[in-house]
């Protein structure tokens, strides 16, 4: 009999902060240009044009880690256009495109702020 089962391994690996295998360079390369893809699109013509500093700084981001630390810029420009509450939303969809790519220390882990 296995004292530990697969998934109740994936699962300790999961809360642990482990991903499930290494990242290779070109995958890290292809998913950190598809975050920044999708936060320019989260930025929009609008925002593009208000913000063009938000707008450069994503754009010319050297590396995921950049792109992690400008959620907040973006959330501010996000709030801005729209609402708050819509801009949180979009957030944490982003937030879950890092998952596997950033140290365990920068995941982001929910506080008392979120419903």
């Amino acid at each position: 009999m296995r004292w530990i089962k697969p998934n109740l391994r994936s699962s300790l690996f999961a809360w642990l902060g482990v991903a499930p295998g290494p990242v290779t360079e070109s995958t890290l390369e292809d998913r950190t240009e598809e975050i920044r893809l999708a936060m320019q699109e989260l930025l929009g013509d609008e925002g593009v044009r208000r913000f063009p500093h938000v707008a450069r700084r994503i754009r010319y981001a050297a590396d995921i880690h950049a792109l992690w630390y400008l959620r907040g810029d973006l959330m501010g420009v996000l709030a801005g256009l729209g609402s708050e509450r819509a801009a949180r939303d979009q957030i944490e969809t982003l937030t879950g495109m890092f998952r596997g790519l950033l140290p365990r220390g920068l995941n982001s882990r929910p506080g008392p702020l979120l419903d």
